[in-house]
C-alpha cells in the first residue's frame, strides 16, 4: 500500500470505511487488555518464587559481620547485600546505600531532603525563589510527577539515540544557578529504549554547573534488562567517570531489583560519592534505624552472587523477547511504508516508543481505549503531561500474555491507521 499522504481523498475515504469496519469488529470482542504500565507479567514473577524458600524458620540469619538480621541496625545495608547490589550497579560496596523496595521512593526522598534541608550545606531549595530541573523528553512520567509535586519548574531537553542534547544541557547547567538537577534513565531509556553513548556519559561527568548543589539523578533502572544475549548496550560507569573528571559528588545513581525479583518486595539502592553518602546518612539516621535486612539476606541467598543474577535475567529475557518482537512485527507489517508513524526497536528495557503524526496521539490512545486496550495516556512522557506535538505514545509490552499482546498490537496499529487517515483526509479537504 502506498503512503497515506500520497492517496487521493477518494482512496482515503475508502480506506477509512474499511478500517472502521475492522475497528467495529474489535469493539464487538469486548476486550479488556492493559498496556498502560511496564509491569512484569506473572511468568516473570514466577521466576523469583525461590525467594520464598531462600530463608525458613531454621535459617541462619546472622550476617557476615555478625549482625542479627532480625534486629535493629545497619543503616546502609548488610555487607553481603551491598556487595551483590554493588556488582549489579558496577560500584564499590563502600559507595552503596541499601533502602527498601522502591527506588522511586529513594528519588522522592532525595528531592524532599534537598527541598527542606539542602544538599551538603547549601541553601534548602524551599528557600529559593526558583528551582528548576532538566527533563529529557520523552521521559519517565513518574520522575516528572515528583518534581511537579514539589513545585520545581521542568525544562524539556530533546532526546536522541545517543542521549539528551548535551549542547543544551551544558549551556543551561553552566548559565543558570537555579537549575538543580536533571532526570536520566541512561540505559534502555523509558520510553525510547535508548542508551547513552560514551561521549554523552563523559560530557555528563564533565559538566560545570553554576549551582554547587546540582545533581544528576541517574536512574539506571534497566542496567541488567537486556533482551538479547549477544546484542546488548553497554554504559560507561558514571561515578568512576565523574571521579576522573574531578566531579566526584555530581551524581546520585539509583537502581533496584524491582523488575528482577518482586517489584513489591525487592531491594532499592543508591550509589554515590562518600561525601554525598555522609550527608545523606546524617539525615537518614533521623528517619530510620535501618531497612529490611531479612529481605536483603533473602536476596543474597537466592542469587548467591552477580553470576546468579545474570543467569536469572536471561530467563526474564526469554519471556520478554517474543513480546517485543511481536509488537515490532505488528508495527512493521501494518504501518511500514505508510508514513504515519515511527517507532524504536530497543535491545532492552521495558518500553517501545511510538511517534504518530503530529496531533494524533491522544486520538489514537482514546480509540484504543474505546475498543478495550488501555495504554499510557498520550502526553505522559512529557513534563506536565503536555507533549507539544501530541505525537508520542509509550507502548508497554511486558504485562499482557503473548496472545493478548498480539491482539492489542493489531488493534493499536488499526487505531493508528484510522486516526492518521482521517487526519490526512481532513488536511487535504482544507488545503
Amino acid at each position: 500500500m502506498k503512503p497515506y499522504a500520497e492517496m487521493t481523498p477518494e482512496e482515503l475515504t475508502a480506506e477509512i470505511a474499511e478500517l472502521k469496519k475492522e475497528y467495529k469488529r474489535y469493539q464487538n470482542m469486548e476486550l479488556q487488555l492493559d498496556m498502560s504500565r511496564g509491569k512484569p507479567c506473572a511468568e516473570q514473577l514466577d521466576l523469583s518464587m525461590g525467594l520464598m524458600d531462600a530463608l525458613d524458620s531454621n535459617a541462619d540469619l546472622i550476617c557476615e559481620d555478625g549482625t542479627d538480621c532480625r534486629n535493629y541496625g545497619i543503616l546502609g545495608g548488610i555487607p553481603e547485600a551491598k556487595e551483590l547490589i554493588g556488582d549489579m550497579m558496577e560500584n564499590h560496596p563502600d559507595n552503596i546505600l541499601i533502602f527498601g523496595n522502591s527506588s522511586l521512593n529513594v528519588m522522592y526522598d532525595s528531592i524532599s531532603r534537598a527541598m527542606t534541608h539542602g544538599i551538603m550545606g547549601n541553601t534548602p531549595w524551599c528557600r529559593l525563589d526558583k528551582v528548576k530541573f532538566l527533563c529529557p523528553v520523552p521521559g519517565y512520567d513518574r520522575h516528572f510527577a515528583i518534581t511537579e509535586y514539589f513545585g520545581i519548574d521542568m525544562i524539556p531537553v530533546p532526546m536522541s539515540p545517543t542521549g539528551p542534547d548535551m549542547d543544551m544541557v551544558e549551556e543551561l547547567v553552566a548559565s543558570d544557578e537555579s537549575i538543580k538537577g536533571i532526570w536520566c534513565v541512561p540505559k534502555y531509556s523509558n520510553p525510547q529504549g535508548y542508551s547513552y553513548s560514551d561521549e554523552t556519559v563523559r560530557r555528563f561527568a564533565r559538566l560545570k554547573p553554576a549551582a554547587r548543589d546540582f545533581r544528576i539523578f541517574w536512574d539506571n533502572a534497566y542496567g541488567m534488562h537486556h533482551l538479547y544475549d549477544h546484542d546488548q548496550d553497554y554504559l560507561i560507569e558514571i561515578l568512576a567517570e565523574c571521579k576522573r573528571a574531578g566531579n566526584p559528588d555530581l551524581v546520585y545513581k539509583f537502581a533496584s531489583t524491582s523488575k528482577i525479583t518482586f517489584p513489591g518486595s525487592g531491594i532499592a539502592a543508591m550509589a554515590t560519592s562518600l561525601n554525598n553518602l555522609q550527608d545523606i546518612k546524617k539525615q537518614m539516621s533521623i528517619q530510620t534505624i535501618g531497612h529490611d535486612k531479612v529481605n536483603q539476606l533473602r536476596h543474597v541467598r537466592f542469587f548467591n552472587d552477580i553470576h546468579g543474577m545474570v543467569e536469572h535475567m536471561r530467563l526474564h529475557a526469554d519471556i520478554l523477547r517474543p513480546k517485543f518482537e511481536t509488537v515490532e512485527d505488528a508495527l512493521e507489517r501494518n504501518l511500514g511504508g505508510l508514513g504515519i508513524g515511527e517507532w524504536t526497536k530497543p535491545k532492552g528495557g521495558y518500553f517501545i516508543s511510538f511517534d504518530s503524526l503530529p496531533g494524533c496521539a491522544k486520538k489514537i490512545v482514546e480509540r484504543a481505549k474505546k475498543a478495550g486496550v488501555k495504554m499510557t495516556p498520550a502526553g505522559a512522557t512529557w513534563p506536565y503531561g503536555k507533549d507539544p506535538q501530541n505525537s508520542n505514545i509509550r507502548i508497554a509490552p511486558t504485562y499482557p500474555t503473548l496472545d493478548d499482546l498480539r491482539t492489542a498490537a493489531e488493534l493499536f496499529t488499526l487505531c493508528v491507521r484510522l486516526v492518521s487517515a482521517q487526519a490526512i483526509l481532513e488536511e487535504k479537504k482544507t488545503a
